[in-house]
C-alpha cells in the first residue's frame, strides 16, 4: 500500500467506516426484513419472496425512506435552529451572545474571504448567498425528497395491505390523511429529536477524551460551544 492510499484512507476514515457501516446495517436490514416477511407469508399460507423482490418491494422501501427522512430532518432543524438558538455549556451550541449569522469577517466572505477559501464564498451576490446556506438548503431538499419517497411507498404497502384485506385502495392524498403514514412518521421523528436533544444536553456536564463532540475532560460546565 502505496503512502498516498495510505493518506486517503486516513483523511477519509470517518466517512469510510460510517458509510461502510451504512451498508452493512442495510444489507443487514435486507436479510432480517425478508425473513420476518416470509414468515408472515408462510403463517398466512402465502408464497414466499426472494431476496430481489423484497428490496424493490413497497415494503422494504417504506422502511428504509422513513428511516432517511427522519435523520435528515433532524440535521435541517439543528443546521437552522443552532444559527438563533443556545444551550449554556454544550458543545452542541454556539457560544452565548453569539446567536445570529454572524458578520462577514468573522464568516470570512466577500473581501474578508481568504486565500484558500471557497470560490463561490469570495464572489459574492447570490452565489455567495446560495453558498453561505447550502448545507441547510441541501438537508432540507433530502428530507423534502425522502419524505415524499417514503410516503409513495407508503401508499404502496398500505394499499397492498387494503387489497389483501378486500378495501378498497385510497389515493396518495388520501394516504396523507390515514393514521398508518402518521404513525410512521411520528414514530421515527421522536427518536431523532430525542437523540439531539440529548446529546446537546449530556455534552453539558459528560466529557470523553478526545472527542470533538466533547469538552475538553477540565473544562467547565458553562463554557459554551468549546471542544476538546
Amino acid at each position: 500500500m502505496t503512502a498516498r492510499s495510505r493518506g486517503f484512507l486516513r483523511d477519509n476514515s470517518l466517512s469510510l467506516v460510517f458509510g461502510g457501516l451504512f451498508l452493512v446495517t442495510l444489507v443487514g436490514q435486507a436479510l432480517a426484513g425478508l425473513a420476518d416477511y416470509n414468515a408472515d407469508q408462510v403463517a398466512q399460507g402465502l408464497a414466499t419472496v426472494s431476496l430481489g423482490e423484497f428490496v424493490t418491494s413497497s415494503t422494504f422501501g417504506v422502511d428504509v425512506m422513513e428511516n432517511w427522512q427522519s435523520e435528515y430532518l433532524q440535521f435541517f432543524l439543528f443546521i437552522y435552529l443552532t444559527v438563533w438558538l443556545i444551550q449554556v455549556g454544550s458543545t452542541e451550541s454556539k457560544p452565548v451572545g453569539d446567536e445570529g449569522k454572524e458578520g462577514d469577517k468573522q464568516q470570512k466572505v466577500g473581501r474578508y474571504a481568504d486565500r484558500n477559501s471557497p470560490a463561490w464564498a469570495k464572489v459574492g451576490g447570490w452565489r455567495t448567498a446560495l453558498y453561505s446556506r447550502s448545507l441547510g438548503t441541501l438537508m432540507g431538499s433530502l428530507f423534502l425528497l425522502t419524505w415524499a419517497a417514503s410516503s409513495i411507498a407508503g401508499w404502496a404497502a398500505y394499499n397492498s395491505r387494503q387489497l389483501a384485506d378486500r378495501e378498497d385502495p385510497v389515493s396518495w392524498a388520501g394516504y396523507l390523511g390515514e393514521a398508518d403514514f402518521w404513525n410512521r412518521s411520528f414514530q421515527n421523528w421522536q427518536s431523532e429529536f430525542l437523540a439531539v436533544g440529548s446529546m446537546a444536553v449530556f455534552s453539558v456536564y459528560l466529557r470523553h477524551r478526545g472527542s470533538p463532540e466533547s469538552k475538553a475532560v477540565g473544562e467547565s460546565h458553562a463554557t459554551t460551544g468549546s471542544s476538546g
